[in-house]
C-alpha cells in the first residue's frame, strides 16, 4: 500500500478495531464511572515518586496513518510505562479478551515511547486499581523496541485498508458538503436568519442560543449550515440531540432530505436507540454463555461493520430498522453494532443523554478520540430539566427492603446495615420532609459498603442475581456516584409519610439527591465541542438559560423574527376565570362555556390544555355532559406509543372536535398538525409547577444563588410550556387560528413580556373587555 492514507486514529480506537476478539461480555461490570476513573488514576499517580509523568502525549506514523494518544503514566528513571485500569470486584473474573485489549493498547504506547525517546527496550506495566479496596494489581512485562515496533506495525496493517476507505470517505464527504445546496427552492425568511447564525457560530467556534418560532423548519435550518461548516472547520462529527422520539425522527428526515437533494453526498447518518428498544433478547444477559448475539460478537463485527457502511454509501440511513437487518445477517447484537458505528458516522442522532449524562458515550468518545464536533440541541428549553434528572437520584427504604428480601445470604448483612442507618435518620428527623446539608454519613457509608459487596458477588454469580435486585443495585451505584459530586447546586432531602417519624421501623421514606442548577455539568460538555447551537421557540428570558446551563460569556444570542403575523392568530385572554387550585371547581362552567362558544363560531379541531390529569378529566366530563354532540377525546395517564398515535390520528383536515391534553405532556410540543388539522387551542393554566415543600426548597436555593427564586422555579418553566402549547396552532404562513389563554393572570405585564412579540395580545385584551 502507498503511504497516502493521511488518516489519524486514537490508540484506543486502533486497538479496539484490531485487537478485540471473541465474545461480547459485560459480566465484569459495572465499570467505574468517569469521575471514579479519574480519581483512581490520580491515586495511583500520587503513589509514584518523582520524576513520574502523567498523561504523556505520544504520536507516531506508519504508511500515512497517524496514531496518537495519551499514556497514563511514565517513570523515566526506570523506563516503565503504565496503563492504569480502574475496576471493581475480583480481577480474576475479567474476561480474557478484555485483558488482551489492554495489553494491545499498552504495547502500542510502548512503541511510541521507544520511538520518541530512542529507547532500546521498555518495561510495560498494566496497573489494575480496585476503587473499592484502593489496592493495585500490577502486571509487568519487558519488551525490546523491535518487538514493539513489529506489534505496532501489525496493528496498523490490519487497520490500513479501513483507514484508506475512511480517508476517502472523509475527502469525498467534505468535497460534496462544500458544494451542497439547500434542498428546497429557497430558505423561508426566518429560516435563513437561523441558518446564517448557525453557520457563523460554527465558523467562529462559539455557542449559539437561538430562539426561533415553531413552524419555520428549524431542523433543516440548523443541520444544513452545521454540515456546510464541516469542511472549512474540519469538523469530524455532528451530534443532533433531541428530547423526544419525535425530534429524532424529524432530524433523520431532514438528513434524508439533504441526501436526496445531493445523491453524490456520502453522508453516514446513524440513529442511536436505547438498549432496551434495540435488544433482541431482553431476557438474556450480555455475554456469550447467555445471548447468541454476544457469542463471537467481535469475530463477526468486522463484516457487519463493512456491510453497514456500504449500505450508508448506497443511500441508507443507519436507523433502527436498517441496523437490525444488518445485525441479523451477521448474527451480532444491533445495539452494540450501533455503538461501534458511532466512531465511523458523520451525523449522530440521539437523545440528550448520549452527550450530557454522567457516563455519556458521545462525550467520552469525543474526548478519547479528540474529535472536533458540532452539537445541535433541539428543543433546548427541555435541557434544564433533563440534565437535572440525569444528575439526580433517589432511593426508598422499600427499595432496600426488596433488595434485602431478594439478596443471597452473603448480602443480607450489608442491606441490614443500610436499613439500620436509614431508620436512625428517620427517627431523628423532625417532620415528614427535611433537607440535609449533605448525604447522611451513616446511610452513605452503608450504601457504599452494600455496593462493594454486591459488585464482588456480581463478578462471581451475575447469572444468579434477580433482575429486581440488580435494578436496586444500579440505583444504589448511581446514588453513590452522585453523592461524590454533591455540592451547593443540589439538594439532599428525605421524605416520609406524615406522622411516620415515631414509627420509622414501619414507615417508608425516600432519600433524594436533586440537582437544582445543572450548569456545572453542562459547561464541560459545551467546552468539549467546537460549536454548539441550542435552539427552541422558548429561550426567554436569556438570563435564566445563561445561569441554568452555564452558557459561556461570549455565547451568541439570536431572536429569530417570526414569519407569522398577528392577523394569523387571534389571541384572546379570559380574565374572568381563575385556574388556581382553590378555584378549580368554580372554573369548570365558564371554561366549558368559552370552549363551546368558540367551537360553535368556528367548528374544527382544537386542543385544550390543562395543568393536571385530574383537572383535565373534570373539564372533559363537564363538557361532554353539556355538549354530547361535540366529539371529544382525552390524553390518559401512561399512554403508550400506539395510543398516542391514535390520539393524533383524530386530527384530520375533515374532522372536528376537541382533544384534551396535559400542558407539558406529549401533545404540548413536538407535534405538527398544520392547516385544518388544528385551528385552535385552549390553555387553561399558566403551567406553574405545584407549590410543595420540594419546589419551595428549590425556590429558596434559587433565591440565594440568583435572587430570582420565584421566577426561576415557577414562572419561567410554566410560561415556557404555555408558549410551546400555543405554538401547535400556527405552523405555516397559510395557517389561521385562535388561542384562548384562560386565567386572569395572563393580563399581567410580567406575564405578557414572556409571550411571543408577534402576538397581538393587547388588541385581544381590548376585544375581551368589549365583549364582556
Amino acid at each position: 500500500m502507498n503511504d497516502v492514507v493521511a488518516y489519524a486514529v486514537a490508540v484506543r480506537t486502533l486497538c479496539e478495531f484490531t485487537a478485540k476478539q471473541g465474545d461480547l461480555d459485560l459480566r465484569f461490570t459495572p465499570s467505574p464511572s468517569a469521575q471514579e476513573g479519574m480519581i483512581g488514576h490520580g491515586v495511583v499517580a500520587s503513589r509514584r515518586p518523582p520524576p513520574y509523568q502523567t498523561e504523556v502525549s505520544l504520536a507516531g506514523e506508519y504508511k500515512g496513518l497517524k496514531v496518537r494518544g495519551r499514556a497514563d503514566g511514565y517513570d523515566p528513571s526506570s523506563h516503565r510505562l503504565e496503563e492504569i485500569k480502574t475496576h471493581r470486584g475480583d480481577l480474576a473474573a475479567m474476561p480474557a479478551n478484555h485483558r488482551h485489549l489492554h495489553w494491545a493498547q499498552l504495547k502500542v504506547y510502548g512503541w511510541l515511547m521507544c520511538q520518541e525517546r530512542e529507547l532500546p527496550a521498555i518495561d510495560l506495566a498494566l496497573v489494575y486499581f480496585d476503587i473499592a479496596s484502593q489496592t493495585e494489581t500490577v502486571l509487568n512485562e519487558r519488551h525490546d523496541a523491535a518487538t514493539l515496533q513489529a506489534f505496532f506495525e501489525e496493528q496498523c496493517e490490519r487497520f490500513l485498508a479501513w483507514a484508506a476507505q475512511e480517508a476517502a470517505h472523509r475527502a469525498s464527504r467534505d468535497e460534496q458538503l462544500g458544494v451542497l445546496r439547500f434542498p428546497h427552492d429557497d430558505f423561508r425568511p426566518s429560516q435563513r436568519v437561523l441558518a446564517e447564525s448557525v453557520y457563523r457560530a460554527a465558523a467562529s467556534g462559539r455557542v449559539l442560543a437561538a430562539q426561533a418560532p415553531t413552524g419555520i423548519g428549524k431542523t433543516i435550518g440548523t443541520l444544513f449550515p452545521m454540515l456546510k461548516a464541516c469542511p472549512g472547520q474540519r469538523i469530524d462529527k455532528v451530534f443532533f440531540l433531541t428530547a423526544k422520539t419525535s425530534g429524532r425522527q424529524l432530524a433523520l428526515g431532514a438528513a434524508e432530505t439533504l441526501r436526496r437533494s445531493a445523491p453524490a453526498l456520502p453522508l453516514r447518518v446513524i440513529e442511536l436507540v436505547a438498549r432496551d428498544k434495540a435488544c433482541e433478547y431482553p431476557d438474556r444477559a450480555c455475554h456469550g454463555d447467555s445471548c447468541p448475539l454476544a457469542r463471537g460478537f467481535y469475530d463477526r463485527l468486522p463484516q457487519a461493520r463493512q456491510m453497514a457502511v456500504e449500505a450508508a454509501a448506497a443511500g441508507a440511513t443507519l436507523d433502527k430498522a436498517t441496523l437490525r437487518g444488518v445485525a441479523a445477517q451477521h448474527g451480532v447484537c444491533p445495539y452494540y453494532l450501533a455503538q461501534d458505528l458511532t466512531r465511523w458516522s458523520d451525523v449522530l442522532v440521539g437523545d440528550y443523554n448520549y452527550y450530557f449524562d454522567l457516563n455519556a458515550m458521545l462525550f467520552g468518545l469525543t474526548l478519547a478520540n479528540q474529535w472536533k464536533v458540532g452539537v445541535l440541541i433541539d428543543e433546548a428549553h427541555n435541557l434544564v430539566d433533563r440534565v437535572r434528572g440525569m444528575y439526580s437520584a433517589q432511593l426508598s427504604l422499600e427499595d432496600i427492603r426488596v433488595a434485602r428480601s431478594l439478596a443471597p445470604p452473603a448480602l443480607r448483612t450489608a442491606f441490614d446495615r443500610v436499613k439500620r442507618q436509614w431508620k436512625t435518620v428517620c427517627k431523628n428527623q423532625e417532620g415528614a420532609y427535611a433537607v440535609y446539608e449533605s448525604v447522611p454519613a451513616g446511610v452513605l457509608n452503608a450504601l457504599q459498603q452494600a455496593s462493594t459487596a454486591m459488585t464482588e458477588l456480581l463478578a462471581e454469580q451475575a447469572a444468579l442475581i434477580e433482575p429486581a435486585l440488580l435494578a436496586v443495585y444500579f440505583d444504589i451505584l448511581h446514588f453513590c456516584r452522585l453523592a461524590e459530586l454533591f455540592d451547593g447546586d443540589s439538594l439532599c432531602d428525605l421524605t416520609q409519610p406524615e406522622g411516620a417519624a415515631a414509627s420509622a421501623a414501619r414507615a417508608d421514606s425516600t432519600l433524594c439527591l436533586r440537582n437544582v442548577v445543572p450548569a456545572a455539568f453542562v459547561k464541560p460538555r459545551l467546552a468539549a465541542a467546537h460549536s454548539t447551537t441550542l435552539f427552541s421557540a422558548t429561550l426567554r428570558p436569556q438570563a435564566y438559560y445563561q445561569d441554568m446551563l452555564g452558557l459561556p460569556a461570549d455565547t451568541a444570542w439570536v431572536d429569530v423574527p417570526s414569519p407569522f403575523t398577528a392577523n394569523q392568530l387571534s389571541v384572546q385572554v379570559a380574565r374572568h376565570v381563575s385556574t388556581r387550585f382553590a378555584h378549580r371547581r368554580q372554573s369548570l362552567a365558564p371554561i366549558v362555556a368559552l370552549m363551546s362558544k368558540q367551537y360553535a363560531a368556528a367548528p374544527g379541531n382544537y386542543l385544550a390544555f390543562f395543568s393536571s390529569y385530574d383537572y383535565l378529566e373534570q373539564v372533559a366530563n363537564a363538557f361532554a355532559a353539556s355538549h354530547p354532540n361535540i366529539p371529544v377525546w382525552s390524553q390518559s395517564r401512561r399512554m403508550d406509543e400506539s395510543a398516542r398515535d391514535a390520539f393524533l390520528a383524530r386530527f384530520t383536515p375533515a374532522s372536528s372536535g376537541i382533544g384534551f391534553a396535559v400542558l407539558g405532556g406529549a401533545f404540548a410540543e413536538g407535534i405538527d398538525l398544520p392547516g385544518k388539522r388544528l385551528i385552535g387551542a385552549f390553555i387553561a393554566t399558566l403551567g406553574l409547577p405545584q407549590i410543595n415543600p420540594v419546589n419551595e426548597q428549590i425556590r429558596e436555593r434559587m433565591d440565594r444563588t440568583f435572587a430570582s427564586g420565584y421566577d426561576y422555579t415557577y414562572l419561567y418553566p410554566g410560561m415556557q410550556k404555555v408558549v410551546q402549547a400555543a405554538g401547535r396552532v400556527i405552523r405555516s404562513p397559510s395557517d389561521r387560528g385562535v388561542v384562548h389563554l384562560i386565567d386572569d393572570r395572563f393580563g399581567r405585564r410580567e406575564i405578557r413580556e414572556l409571550l411571543p412579540s408577534w402576538w397581538a395580545l393587547d388588541e385581544a385584551e381590548v376585544r375581551v373587555k368589549q365583549a364582556g
